[in-house]
């Protein structure tokens, strides 16, 4: 692992650890060349996905973007981050087992707006009104129509 201080690409690991999702490494690493201490995090991942934009021009699919949509999605609001990250865990997790090699960024855009749904209602009709491309107040309406219809189906749910 090349140190982010001096580049030099002799760096030793000085503990290694489950992180907070168990779906994950964290190492604290030193270099020997300058003493820059640093952490570094390992993922399994099962496939390279590729995603197709609607231009259909593809991309590699990056798991940052994933978690800087929810964090836009949820900025301000009461949500911790344990959770945001098990959401985008769930999601890359399907869509790597899904047998697919190649994603559509409507059906990511879609497994988003269903994660954010069960997570937080603002963030939800925040997401929505950008993917869904709301245009007229009449939008935002009706996906407030839609969560409160979700509300009156299950008292138990807070509005």
């Amino acid at each position: 692992m090349r140190c982010p201080y001096c580049g030099s690409e002799d760096t030793q690991v000085k503990d290694s650890r489950p992180a907070e999702d168990n779906t994950s490494i964290r190492r604290r690493r030193i270099c020997p060349d300058c003493g820059g201490r640093f952490t570094t995090f390992e993922r399994v991942q099962l496939r390279e996905l590729m995603v197709t934009k609607k231009t259909g021009r593809k991309v590699p699919f990056d798991r940052n973007k994933l978690v800087r949509s929810f964090q836009i999605a949820l900025r301000k609001r009461p949500v911790d981050n344990d959770r945001i990250e098990r959401a985008v865990s769930g999601i890359v997790r399907r869509l790597e087992s899904s047998g697919e090699s190649e994603i559509s960024s409507e059906e990511i855009g879609l497994q988003v707006l269903e994660a954010l749904k069960s997570l937080d209602d603002v963030a939800f009709v925040r997401y929505a009104s950008v993917y869904r491309d709301f245009s007229h107040a009449e939008d935002f309406e009706k996906v407030i129509a839609e969560i409160n219809a979700k509300i009156a189906r299950d008292p138990g749910v807070e509005p």
